[in-house]
Parts: structure tokens; C-alpha cells; sequence
């Protein structure tokens, strides 16, 4: 089979998040099994910024057994990167499909238009709540504008879609909004979300001796961003700092500046955490894999997330989570069985959990065995690849 892939990011820019990660893990797994991939991209690069493009990276690459071919951003709003040469790139191919992920992506507006005029069946996930997200009311009057500006677009996308590819129970609901102007309900099919485990279980250097932790550590991993909830966090651990679990505990909050940067480290200052809490910016792939085996769990007080990836890789190291019981969150993770759920907002109980949790080794290595069950059975890469070679083949056979 033949697969073309579209993506707003690909490597080298690994802090992009979890679409980035889906996409290299489909392009991985399929072409591991004979398929003919090709992951078509921007040359996004990262460097500390979501907003830096390079050039130099090559146009086509070939990594393991699939290609990327990038084409150059000329220009982006916020994280809706413009490359116009990737219609061309798109053009001179033929594949059998075409799977697209983020809708709000000028990159999956492209995918549309070229399943559209070859007539090749088109393949759409979102990854980013088209409906639900909060930067669509909590942001400036202009980028709720462009969000607007967006939906004849988004619409377009999902009238020319095949097939629609949800993580989970909550994201099909999301797609059922009328606004959406979905026809055929039977278009969805729900996939859940995997990780890949050999990628996560590589040499990595020891992380507590690398940045002078000498004692357990509780780990949050994401975007500096408001949406995660790490003032949230930093609350908590403020009312943490004045009981005697300040000289048994330290929080290693780690991730890249998605405009939250500032407020984290003015947050630390006024509260005086400097002692109880670390933060690494911009961790290589290593650090992070590293922090997730040697941490105790981690906490994850997001605001709103659609089916994240941080816990199903914690699990892979049978670290559970303590994280808020919102959106997608309860659909990926089940309270009591391999997590923590709180109330969103809550920090007096988030501080609350997160001490009882730490007091409890028992309680968060039972929680953390069953994670890893979860992504051992059904959370993985291979089972979310060949679930989707099937959708792919049905819509070749059909």
C-alpha cells in the first residue's frame, strides 16, 4: 500500500507534541510492515521556539524505512504554518490514501484539495478539540477572528474526508457538533491513541545525578502553556512547601515555552519554590524518557486536554498520574484503576492527592503496573497502526 501522511511538524522538531509523535509512529510502524510511506511536513526545526524554520533541513530525508519531504514555511499565525510547496510535492504523487492530522492546519487544508482533485481517499484526524479547546474563548479578539475565519475550511476538510479517526468517545462527540456540519456519522471511527514502546525504553543517562536531584522527585511534562496548569501546580506545591513533605519531595516541571514561560518562573519567585521545585527547558528526547523512569509519577492538572500522550508514556516506565478529570482526560485514563483524577482547578486537592499518593508507594506502583497492562495490550503503537492499515484497506477495497 501506498500511504501519504501530512503533518503541520516532523523531526527534528520532537517538542511539536503529540501529533507529531502519532504521525512518526504510523510512518514507523506501516512502513515497518512493507508499506510505501511518505510523511509530508514543514521544515519546522524547533530551536527552542515553535516558530523557527530551517532551510537547510534536507527536502526529502529518509528516516528508518519511510521519507519525510519538507517544504518551506513563508509564513505562519501562531501555529498555522503556510507552505505552499507542499501542494506540488503532494501533486506529483499518487498514493492509495492520504491521512492527514490537526485539522486547523493549512497542511491539512492541502491534503483536502489534493485527495479532492486525484480522487484518492482522504483519512482525517484532529488531535486539537476542533470545538473544545479553550484558546477559542480565551484568547485575544483577533485570534478568535482567525479561529472563526477558519471553519468554511475545517468543514471543507471533513466534507472531503473518507474516513474520520477519533481517539476516543469524547472526541467522536466533538465531531457530532452540529457546527461541524458532519452528514455521515459513519465516517467515524474510533482508534485509540498509542504509544511506541521500544523508542521509549532506550540508555539514557541518570537524570537525577545529570541536574543534582538527591531526593524522589514528582515530574510534570508538557507545554509551558496555560492550558496545562502549571500554575495550578506551582499553587499546590505551595501549600506542599509548608509541611514537612518540603524535605522529602522535589517537582521537576519540564517542556517548552509556549507563552507561559515568564509567568512559571514569576510564579516560583513570589512563592519562594526555588528549593522544592527544578525546571528544564527545552529536554532533549533522552531527558525526558530519563525523568520518566526515575521519577516516583507525575502529575498532569491540565485544563483541557484531548487524549494526551503524557500518561500512556509514563505508563510504558509503570509510573501512574495524578491529573484532572476533564475533557478527554477520563477517556484515555480510568480514575482508581491507573490514575488520580481531581476536579479541575482544585489545587487544594491536587496538593492533597499528590501527598497521600507520594505516602502511599504501594497505592502508585499498583496504579502504575495497570498503566503499563493498558499500553502493553491496547495503547501502543502496533495496535493503533494496524487498526488503522485496516481502515486504510477497507477504503482501497471498498
Amino acid at each position: 500500500m501506498k500511504i501519504s501522511l501530512v503533518s503541520p511538524a516532523s523531526l527534528p522538531a520532537t517538542q511539536f507534541g503529540g501529533i507529531l509523535f502519532l504521525m512518526l509512529d504510523i510512518a514507523r510502524e506501516a512502513s515497518n510492515l512493507g508499506h510505501d510511506v511518505t510523511l509530508y511536513t514543514t521544515d519546522l526545526d524547533f530551536a527552542n521556539n515553535p516558530h523557527t524554520f530551517n532551510k537547510s533541513l534536507p527536502k526529502k530525508e529518509k528516516i528508518d524505512n519511510f521519507y519525510i519531504m519538507r517544504s518551506h514555511v513563508w509564513f505562519y499565525i501562531q501555529l498555522f504554518f503556510v507552505n505552499p510547496g507542499m501542494y506540488f510535492q503532494m501533486m506529483r504523487d499518487t498514493p492509495d490514501v492520504i491521512h492527514t492530522i490537526g485539522l486547523r492546519s493549512f497542511q491539512s487544508f492541502v491534503a483536502a484539495i489534493v485527495a479532492k482533485k486525484k480522487n484518492i481517499p482522504l483519512i482525517i484526524s484532529d488531535q486539537g478539540g476542533l470545538t473544545t479547546h479553550p484558546d477559542l474563548t480565551d484568547n485575544s479578539i483577533l485570534q478568535k477572528l482567525l479561529y472563526r475565519l477558519q471553519f468554511p475550511f475545517i468543514k471543507f476538510i471533513i466534507r472531503q474526508a473518507s474516513k474520520i479517526i477519533v481517539a476516543n468517545e469524547y472526541e467522536k462527540q466533538i465531531f457530532l457538533d452540529k457546527r461541524l456540519s458532519l452528514e455521515n456519522t459513519e465516517k467515524i471511527s474510533i482508534i485509540k491513541n498509542g504509544v511506541n514502546i521500544s523508542s521509549l525504553t532506550t540508555i539514557t543517562p541518570n537524570f537525577k545525578e545529570k541536574y543534582d536531584i538527591d531526593m524522589p522527585f514528582i515530574l510534570f511534562l508538557g507545554r509551558f502553556a496555560r492550558v496545562k496548569g502549571i500554575d495550578i501546580l506551582l499553587n499546590s506545591i505551595k501549600i506542599i512547601k509548608d509541611t514537612n513533605f518540603s524535605k522529602r519531595i522535589k517537582f521537576v516541571i519540564m517542556g517548552v515555552d509556549f507563552g507561559f514561560q515568564k509567568q512559571i518562573f514569576d510564579m516560583i519567585k513570589k512563592f519562594n519554590l526555588e528549593d522544592i521545585v527544578c525546571v528544564i527547558k527545552n529536554p532533549s528526547r533522552d531527558d525526558v524518557i530519563a525523568a520518566y523512569r526515575e521519577t516516583e509519577f507525575l502529575v498532569l492538572p491540565s485544563r483541557w486536554e484531548l487524549s494526551p500522550l503524557t500518561p500512556l508514556e509514563g505508563f510504558v516506565f509503570k509510573k501512574s498520574v495524578i491529573s484532572t478529570n476533564v475533557h478527554g482526560i477520563p477517556s484515555t485514563i480510568t480514575n482508581g484503576k491507573n490514575c488520580v483524577l481531581v476536579e479541575n482547578e482544585d489545587f487544594q486537592n491536587l496538593a492533597i492527592q499528590i501527598m497521600k499518593l507520594f505516602d502511599n508507594p504501594e497505592e502508585y506502583m499498583k496504579l502504575g503496573q495497570a498503566g503499563y497492562e493498558l499500553v502493553s495490550k491496547e495503547c501502543n503503537s502496533k495496535f493503533m497502526t494496524e487498526k488503522i492499515l485496516n481502515v486504510y484497506d477497507n477504503l482501497i477495497n471498498r
